[in-house]
């Protein structure tokens, strides 16, 4: 029977500067075999902690939904720890403790690029599992071989997505995109396909994530007047305020057109988008209007779990997923985890069943293989939804694929 214990302390004070990461090579095993630690890091507080508890539901209701399949007397404790935004020197020092203090035997979360590359140096030194549940940013799993990756990559989405829009007679593309690791791979992304493609980028521009005000930004896309606007955001509120600014500047509505990857209309922000999204096209690989079981299934728990209106979204089915390979792990072992046979595990793990369709992780990059749906906001019941209009099967990271170098 599953005991799932919860602790919440944040932002703890760093540790000992004598303590070395060396050091704990080897708490894996000396770690009570029963009792399994895994260590969570994500976005708890701050303008970005919606994301994170989005991470963390998707993953605490894989374990309320699964806790009892575990063997007889083994348990498993998730020490959550506040990174509070993009700071990679803060998500190092957590990872530290982590592996240091509580001995943790598997490290997960990984909201932002810049924090997992951090915590990924560490887990190459400590020898410790880290399944990276959110960060979207190609390089992340080449960081260690104790990286595993249950997201997406950004050039997954915008790769096919810049195919999509040259075949589908779109000319000229602007960019716009968050200046940080997944915005540049997005932007690299959509520009190398959509030029191959026979179209042609008339501007790009990235915008500082700490901006607030987009419109002297979307001026300039206005005026250059593109048949198409690649945009990424990192989703969220910021997915809405960008939403809501390209319609104040008179975009939306007009004769350009508005793609990106999934981010730019994240499910549970519709709501907060209304109509201005309507007919935005995104290429991504999960949209709660899915219709596979497993999917309806998943809805259903959350909604029990959360609340009627609430709904899942990409980030969720990220911690559902990583949370089912963290467990399956555990199963594989029968509790007693070895740091080496959990990466031999989780790099080729699969399940058949995600919410999302089926999803493989390949053992060379250790980056998740997975359908990518291009979707269209549409009204559903009276609500906004991304409706998936053309299933893109089992597509890798391009990055890696074609060698692109950083």
């Amino acid at each position: 029977m599953l005991q799932h214990f919860i602790r919440n302390s944040l932002r703890r004070p760093a540790l000992a500067a004598t303590l070395s990461i060396a050091g704990c090579i080897g708490f894996a095993g000396a770690a009570g075999a029963e009792n399994i630690k895994v260590g969570m890091i994500l976005t708890y507080s701050g303008p970005n902690a919606a994301i994170g508890e989005m991470i963390d539901r998707g993953a605490d209701l894989y374990v309320k939904e699964h806790g009892k399949e575990l063997p007889p007397g083994v348990t498993v404790e998730i020490i959550r720890r506040d990174d509070t935004g993009a700071n990679p020197d803060v998500a190092k020092r957590l990872a530290q403790e982590l592996i240091l203090r509580d001995r943790v035997q598997i490290l997960t979360g990984g909201q932002w690029t810049p924090n997992a590359m951090a915590v990924g140096v560490l887990s190459k030194q400590a020898k410790i599992p880290f399944v990276v549940m959110a960060a979207a940013g190609s390089a992340v799993t080449t960081q260690s071989p104790y990286v595993v990756r249950t997201s997406m990559t950004l050039w997954q989405s915008s790769y096919p997505l810049g195919q999509w829009a040259a075949k589908n007679k779109m000319k000229t593309a602007y960019t716009v995109v968050s200046d940080f690791a997944p915005g540049h791979d997005g932007e690299a992304a959509f520009t190398k396909s959509f030029t191959e493609g026979g179209g042609k980028i008339v501007g790009s521009v990235r915008i500082p994530m700490k901006t607030t005000d987009y419109l002297p930004y979307l001026q300039k896309v206005k005026e250059a007047n593109p048949d198409v606007v690649y945009h990424f955001n990192p989703g969220g509120p910021l997915a809405t305020a960008f939403m809501k600014a390209m319609s104040d500047i008179g975009i939306m509505g007009s004769k350009i057109k508005v793609i990106g990857p999934g981010d730019i209309t994240t499910d549970e922000e519709l709501p907060n988008m209304g109509k201005v999204a309507m007919g935005v096209i995104t290429a991504h690989h999960y949209s709660p209007a899915g219709k596979r079981k497993a999917n309806e299934e998943f809805v259903a728990a959350w909604k029990r779990a959360y609340g009627a209106d609430t709904v899942p979204n990409y980030f969720s089915v990220g911690g559902w997923d990583g949370m089912k390979a963290i467990f399956d792990a555990i199963r594989d072992q029968n509790g007693k985890l070895d740091p080496n046979k959990t990466m031999e595990f989780l790099s080729h793990w699969s399940n058949a069943d995600s919410p999302r369709g089926p999803i493989r992780i390949d053992p060379a990059t250790r980056d998740i293989v997975q359908h990518e749906y291009i979707r269209r906001v549409e009204e559903k019941n009276g609500q906004m939804a991304n409706i998936e209009i053309e299933t893109l099967p089992q597509i890798g990271d391009p990055w890696k694929e074609l060698k692109i170098k950083p």
